[in-house]
């Protein structure tokens, strides 16, 4: 019944990967062993009390909150002592990544969320050059992260070690096997071993065929970015940023990219329908499947 799940619907009519990053300029990543409900902050063993006050502290800062865990199989237990925390800030140019480890996660509660998000260091144990490789499989939210995330996760976990863990939803089920790799922030989809594998061998490239799209960015932003890199063959993860996105008058974003050489491109980006209604989740019923599709991409300053 593959036919029937959301990635291989979404597959099958093509939908495509750009745009559909989750937005968040940092992120959170708590270990929570054991199992994940459907919103799992709020639906595992970490206290009920404290995923209420962790997700109201995060509420409109732009920092995201997500479970990870170790691949592999998941015993019932209540909690680890002492669990891993990670804290990752993706604005290109000041990225970086910082670990902790804590007996309770009631010491979360001391985090300056606003401080994170707008990307001042320092604020979680140490700093670390690692990447970071989270792979959803929280199949209480869809089937399909379960069954083709797992496998992923626990593959890359004997090679990459804690480089890699489970984590919860992090949008996108229909394109599972989905994975967002820290701290630059870039989202991947339709991931195999080998694809997930490239992510964290050699150099940080940010590699096009499977990117969702930088999570720094809404999604109009992450499409043009991802339509720069493609023109001019840029794969550097800090060479461009999205310095502004707007409503286009007749509808659409304008959107422009800058690199760090000082060239600029000013791109036009509108929603189209795709073709037939498809779930996009396995457990919803079908919509209109609407993807991003790039108008023109117009280099507006060349650096002296």
């Amino acid at each position: 019944m593959d036919a029937l799940r959301c990635s291989a619907l979404a597959e099958a009519i093509g939908e495509p990967l750009a745009g559909t990053a989750a937005t968040a300029r940092s992120w959170l990543c708590l270990e929570q062993p054991g199992p994940w409900g459907r919103d799992a902050l709020s639906a595992s063993h970490l206290d009920e009390g404290v995923a209420r006050e962790l997700a109201g502290l995060a509420a409109g800062t732009g920092v995201r909150i997500v479970l990870i865990r170790r691949p592999g199989s998941h015993p019932d237990r209540h909690r680890p002592v002492p669990r891993h925390v990670y804290l990752a800030h993706t604005a290109p140019g000041n990225t970086w990544l910082e670990r902790t480890m804590i007996s309770d996660p009631k010491a979360l509660f001391d985090l300056d969320f606003t401080r994170a998000a707008a990307g001042e260091p320092g604020q979680l144990g140490e700093r670390v050059s690692d990447r970071l490789l989270l792979v959803c499989t929280n199949g209480r939210r869809d089937v399909c992260c379960a069954l083709l995330g797992r496998p992923v996760a626990a593959a890359l976990a004997d090679l990459h070690g804690e480089s890699v863990w489970e984590c919860t939803h992090i949008g996108g089920h229909r394109f599972a096997p989905t994975a967002v790799l820290l701290p630059t922030g870039y989202a991947y989809g339709r991931l195999d071993v080998g694809s997930a594998g490239a992510l964290l061998d050699g150099s940080p490239a940010v590699e096009p065929e499977n990117c969702r799209g930088r999570s720094t960015w809404p999604p109009a932003g992450q499409v043009a970015e991802l339509a720069v890199r493609a023109r001019v063959g840029e794969s550097g993860p800090d060479t461009l940023s999205v310095v502004d996105v707007g409503k286009a008058v007749g509808g659409g974003w304008l959107a422009t990219v800058a690199h760090v050489d000082g060239r600029e491109w000013r791109v036009a980006v509108a929603e189209k329908e795709l073709g037939p209604a498809r779930a996009a989740s396995c457990t919803a019923a079908p919509t209109p499947a609407i993807g991003f599709e790039v108008l023109s991409v117009r280099e507006t300053a060349i650096c002296g």
